[in-house]
């Protein structure tokens, strides 16, 4: 009865888990102190994200590096602690995505005049769009370049199961808000700003028939936006113990074998991660907008996406992010940075099923002509719109760009890939919220809302929002 309470009810049953679980909080009290300091809230989350890979090396050590880590007891008990820090923060901030979406677009939509919603909207897709395109050209160059899947005919099948792939039109359909209350549920984000944009549509319409009606709630979306938004800058404020805990299970979690089964992969991945970043930053000059205050001020929810591995996760963090460090309209950064949460995510659902189709085409021993190359390039695409900005969904990015391909049979022999997911998503996470950014910052360009001022101002890095104290305090 004891070892039942210890090990499954408690879950802590070994002195190493009570060792770590006090090495954690020594470091959170150290964040802490950091705070009590003044030290900027950039700085304690860069050195909390170094705290978290350190403690996640640490756990592996003491374990002997084990090829099955979560089969060694502590490691399971210790995670599943720090989970509790970690994901409970990922929580927290989910919590506010759908009402910060619903009353943030219906907000803009109210102050918008018709003629800017159709700019704003085109703009949102063509930008979108031709982003995704490059993302998956440099995963399929890359992908040629290393010669993925060579050398991996022997690689057992394993257990992975591909996961049911529909038809594009209905993929489509399924976004639109048949019951908004099921979109909330299932985080159906494009679902959500449609049902927002039809319901904000017809406040303005009503508006401007009957103002003294309609004002009252107008006034009731304007004092909601202010208090969700005063809540998520309180809770972003906790970031920095939540990066340890996050940071620090990842690496526990995963053995160093089966990280190197796949080098080859994990490095093509990351270079095309840092390529496409490269072009992202480029876009950024094309445009008379300056990268490096771009990644100064955009570091905090880059590191929360790196760790969190959620780009939905990541939003409340990316809209603050961009209408308070960086000058964007509320408009923009609601609308352009809730879609690209979803669709048109470019590192997972861009470079990573890139890569992964010519690995499986390699290992499968299905031609790479030109014809296969044009093929994926457009599934790939197209199929970008559905996939959901949560941990996980490399599955469904790959599920889609091998049926699309015609390798859907293959689809087991991606096995080792998916078994060292969290390390290579972290890295598609990070990359897929700087996308929404840069995407958010070219369409606010050049609808001529950009406030260029606030973009350039160096004392906007560390700032809160208006009823909070500062992150730093």
């Amino acid at each position: 009865m004891t070892s039942v309470f210890l090990q499954d009810f408690l879950m802590v049953s070994q002195g190493m888990t009570l060792v770590f679980l006090a090495v954690l909080a020594a470091l959170i009290l150290f964040v802490y102190m950091l705070q009590k300091r003044k030290v900027g809230f950039a700085t304690r989350v860069l050195v909390a994200t170094g705290l978290g890979l350190v403690l996640g090396l640490a756990i592996q050590i003491a374990a002997g590096f084990p090829e099955d880590p979560m089969a060694v007891r502590f490691i399971a008990e210790t995670t599943k602690w720090y989970g509790l820090v970690g994901n409970g923060f990922i929580d927290l901030i989910r919590m506010l995505v759908i009402p910060l979406i619903m009353v943030s677009i219906v907000s803009v939509i109210i102050n918008m005049k018709g003629a800017n919603l159709r700019s704003l909207t085109t703009n949102t897709l063509a930008v979108t769009m031709i982003m995704v395109v490059i993302s998956v050209l440099i995963g399929l160059g890359l992908g040629l370049l290393f010669h993925l899947g060579s050398g991996f005919g022997a690689v057992a099948p394993g257990q992975s199961q591909i996961k049911e792939v529909h038809p594009i039109a209905d993929t489509l359909q399924a976004l639109l808000p048949a019951n908004p209350v099921a979109a909330m549920l299932n985080t159906n984000i494009i679902g959500l700003v449609i049902f927002s944009a039809f319901f904000g549509a017809a406040a303005m319409r009503m508006g401007k028939r009957y103002p003294e009606v309609v004002k009252p709630f107008g006034d009731l979306i304007a004092a909601l936006l202010k208090i969700i938004t005063s809540v998520a800058m309180y809770i972003i404020k906790l970031m920095p113990y939540a990066v340890i805990a996050m940071l620090a299970n990842t690496i526990a979690q995963r053995g160093l074998r089966g990280v190197l089964e796949v080098i080859v992969f994990i490095i093509a991945l990351y270079l095309g991660l840092i390529i496409m970043f490269a072009v992202q930053m480029l876009a950024l000059i094309l445009h008379g907008i300056g990268p490096i205050m771009f990644v100064r001020k955009a570091l905090d929810p880059m590191i929360l996406a790196f760790t969190s591995r959620s780009s939905v996760g990541t939003l409340p963090v990316t809209i603050a992010t961009l209408v308070r460090k960086m000058g964007v309209s509320e408009g923009t950064a609601n609308f352009v940075a809730s879609f690209n949460s979803t669709a048109g995510m470019q590192g997972c659902a861009g470079v990573f099923p890139a890569l992964l189709v010519i690995f499986v085409a390699r290992v499968s021993g299905t031609p790479i002509d030109l014809t296969f190359l044009i093929m994926s390039l457009i599934v790939i695409s197209i199929g970008s719109l559905g996939i959901a900005g949560i941990p996980g969904t490399a599955t469904m990015a790959a599920s889609v760009a091998l049926s699309g391909t015609g390798m859907a049979a293959s689809f087991p022999l991606i096995s080792p890939i998916l078994a060292i997911d969290p390390i290579i998503d972290m890295g598609r996470s990070c990359l897929n919220v700087t996308g929404a950014m840069v995407n958010a910052l070219i369409v606010d360009k050049r609808l001529g809302l950009l406030d260029a001022a606030s973009y350039n101002n160096r004392e906007l890095i560390h700032i809160a929002d208006d009823g909070a104290a500062s992150m730093n305090e």
